[in-house]
């Protein structure tokens, strides 16, 4: 080539790179009139009119400058218009140019359609465009092509990458988990795999609320390693979520019968006891594997071993969930969660020895001197201010928040992805709002550069990554409100509660300082409620029999009180239960069955009610009932509210742990006494009466609409200020006691 051409094709280059196509055609068409057997000439010329849009005269250049070749050598042209193609469509990904790259991409894939690594980019491409469809996805060829036998010439790690993308993109679509099957044999050595697996997986089941499909990603990898203890326990929690219990309890006893240290068996039997809890029929062994846990947790506290690595105590709080729900026998169940949590705390601060000592020197009280008259910081942490009970409760206090007086922060766990219109507005309601994952160390941070005065958190043992912001104790004063009792963490100051939900024994058994409220530890302004879908005659009940309903889920539906219903049921003619809960049906319509005929009462007497869509309806519905029977030793909380809420009488049995006095102090503060039983007996006493006096009903019916102009339990704006009145005692004795 001379020199002369040499330079038109630099310029003809120099106007690509200007986006002068125009020019740069006109000179590559000269290059091509001066060399017409120099092929790249063509291949440039097509780039340019394809860049121009014109891809069918792009087409034709390329085709007709191979018109006259050989078999050998078409091959040979072809492969070089493919590096120019790649090259180009290289550089435009570069310039983050996408929807130009994957055009180029596109006439790359028509002339080489089983070059797999373009099939990738341009997979990725139609993703930062945001248009891969379902269709797309499945009609491209490479799922065929992944499962091919021979080599691929793809780069394992490239092939990952795009399997994340596509899988946080959409994993809904029946492609993508093809897809992923296809890949994982291709992938499956890389060291990162597991990691990345078990990532999406639960990304998918809990920020994007698809554990269905979780699910079906992990069942993937299973299908190679069918005895991967972390993939199998992972496997039984989205099963249980997504309600299949047969397969949650399969995947959880599988997991357990391969764990070897005491950490993993105490983790990995408690699976195995919330699985069967969670279907809620099967007690007879779920009491038995409750035993075993107990067993097992001594055995954790008679080590107590303070180095533990992270996995395995985040997964050690866990385990003390349901002791509540088995026994109302506070003193010997606080000394478990409070030791579980000294041993908790103590390992946060041997792994995180650094950041916790980092904390505390910058808590001191000589760090944390605030102006006169300046705002108290108050931060919320839950992952449950959203669609979720905790979120229908809290919502008064966020909102009657005096901002003159507080500044008002809110940490949102698992809220990167969310969609949920309850936890949007949670976001707009508090002065400065985080998004947060489940990275507890970066929480924690975050709350402690806010410079937090009182944190308060709302899940307490139902969610590791708040149980160990607080073990960290970023803010000088930690409190714990309206999650399942106090967790026991040494680092937690303050348990909310009120005259009723604890006895006045509870000072001896708890680890946090119990700050009691005046009147009440919860207070809602109301609840919407939508029209109902449930009707008698559509469940074949007469209009004139007796109502009642349970409403708990199904690992509230204790046997023992599901007993004390039959007899109930038994004394009161023409009555009928109605049973709703999340739990398995046909498993649960043979658990109440068995009572039922044990007691002699007829199964024909027993409805069972499905899910309904939303929580306005699920309130509408109560109305069907004419008394509701509370479950014990786990009362209901927020169920209790909506009922009195809807103006229903309501039996409830009183225990001793927080857990089995939700109730009561519910029913306290609405000014109702009638129903409330501090025994089986009066349990039995009261449902019998309120069955068959239907004056009685109509006047706690009038006396529960009335207590919504009355009551503390209906005046959201007054337990606020109480609240906050608490939250300034909590500080004026901070400083006090740190002068």
């Amino acid at each position: 080539m001379n020199i002369d051409l040499t330079l038109l094709q630099q310029q003809a280059y120099e106007y690509l790179i200007q986006g002068n196509y125009t020019k740069a055609a006109e000179l590559y068409e000269q290059a091509a009139e001066k060399e017409p057997d120099v092929k790249s000439h063509y291949w440039d010329l097509g780039l340019v009119l394809l860049l121009q849009g014109q891809e069918t005269e792009a087409q034709t250049t390329w085709l007709l400058a191979m018109a006259e070749g050989e078999a050998e050598q078409v091959e040979e042209w072809t492969a070089e218009l493919i590096q120019v193609l790649e090259t180009e469509a290289t550089r435009r990904e570069e310039l983050a140019d996408n929807a130009v790259a994957w055009v180029i991409r596109q006439h790359l894939r028509e002339i080489a359609p089983t070059d797999i690594n373009n099939l990738l980019h341009l997979i990725h491409l139609a993703i930062k465009q945001e248009t891969l469809t379902d269709e797309e996805l499945a009609s491209i060829g490479i799922v065929e092509l992944l499962r091919e036998e021979q080599p691929l010439g793809v780069e394992p790690s490239q092939l990952l990458f795009v399997l994340q993308s596509v899988l946080s993109y959409a994993p809904w679509y029946e492609s993508s988990l093809e897809f992923a099957a296809a890949c994982l044999p291709h992938v499956y050595h890389l060291p990162e795999v597991v990691a990345v697996w078990l990532k999406l997986s639960h990304e998918i089941a809990y920020s994007m609320a698809m554990p269905a499909i979780a699910a079906s990603l992990l069942e993937i990898y299973l299908s190679i390693a069918p005895n991967h203890p972390e993939m199998l326990r992972q496997l039984s929690a989205f099963h249980d979520i997504n309600g299949n219990h047969a397969a949650a309890i399969a995947a959880a006893k599988q997991c357990y019968s391969l764990l070897k240290t005491l950490p993993e068996q105490v983790y990995g039997n408690y699976m195995v006891l919330r699985s069967l809890m969670s279907a809620g029929v099967y007690w007879e062994e779920a009491t038995s594997v409750f035993q075993q846990q107990e067993l097992l947790l001594q055995s954790i506290l008679e080590e107590n071993t303070t180095s533990l690595n992270r996995s395995d105590n985040l997964r050690l709080v866990s385990s003390t969930f349901f002791l509540p729900y088995f026994k109302d026998e506070p003193r010997s169940n606080r000394q478990i969660q409070n030791q579980i949590g000294q041993i908790f705390q103590a390992n946060v601060e041997n792994y995180a020895k650094e950041i916790v000592e980092g904390y505390r020197q910058k808590l001191s009280p000589l760090n944390r001197k605030k102006a006169p008259g300046s705002r108290l910081k108050i931060g919320y942490l839950s992952f449950a201010l959203r669609k979720h009970s905790v979120g229908w409760l809290a919502r008064w206090l966020l909102k009657h928040h005096d901002t003159s007086r507080f500044e008002v922060h809110g940490y949102f766990v698992n809220a990167t992805n969310i969609q949920d219109p309850l936890q949007n507005w949670y976001i707009n309601q508090v002065e400065k709002a985080y998004r947060c994952g489940f990275n507890s160390l970066e929480i924690a941070e975050q709350i402690h550069q806010d410079e937090i005065d009182i944190l308060i958190e709302l899940d307490s043992i139902t969610l590791d990554t708040s149980y160990e912001v607080m073990a960290l104790k970023p803010a000088p004063i930690q409190v714990t409100w309206l999650g399942l009792d106090a967790s026991g963490i040494p680092n937690v100051d303050y348990f909310i509660a009120d005259p009723y939900v604890l006895p006045e024994s509870a000072p001896d058994y708890y680890a946090e300082k119990i700050w009691r409220l005046p009147q009440t530890y919860i207070a809602v302004d109301g609840f919407e409620v939508y029209v109902p879908t449930l009707r008698r005659d559509k469940l074949d009940i007469p209009t004139d029999a007796v109502v009642y309903l349970s409403i708990q889920r199904g690992y509230k539906q204790h046997p023992e009180t599901a007993r004390l219903q039959m007899k109930i049921l038994k004394q009161v003619s023409n009555s009928y239960l109605l049973i709703k809960g999340v739990a398995e049906e046909a498993a649960q319509k043979e658990f109440f069955g068995k009572i039922a005929k044990a007691e002699g009462v007829s199964s024909d007497r027993l409805r069972f009610l499905p899910e309904v869509a939303t929580e306005e309806v699920h309130r509408a519905n109560l109305g069907i009932a004419d008394i509701v029977l509370d479950t014990y030793p786990y009362n209901g909380a927020t169920t209790t509210l909506e009922t009195l809420w809807m103006g229903i009488p309501m039996v409830t049995r009183v225990g001793k742990q927080f857990a089995s006095r939700n109730s009561y102090t519910m029913m306290m503060n609405a000014g109702i006494t009638e129903g409330i039983a501090w025994t089986d007996e009066e349990y039995i006493e009261w449902g019998i009466k309120l069955g068959k006096d239907e004056n009685l009903r109509r006047e706690i019916t009038w006396k529960l609409k009335a207590s919504r102009q009355t009551s503390p339990l209906w005046n959201g704006e007054k337990f606020t200020r109480e609240m906050e009145k608490a939250y300034e005692q909590m500080w004026g004795k901070y400083v006090e006691e740190n002068q």
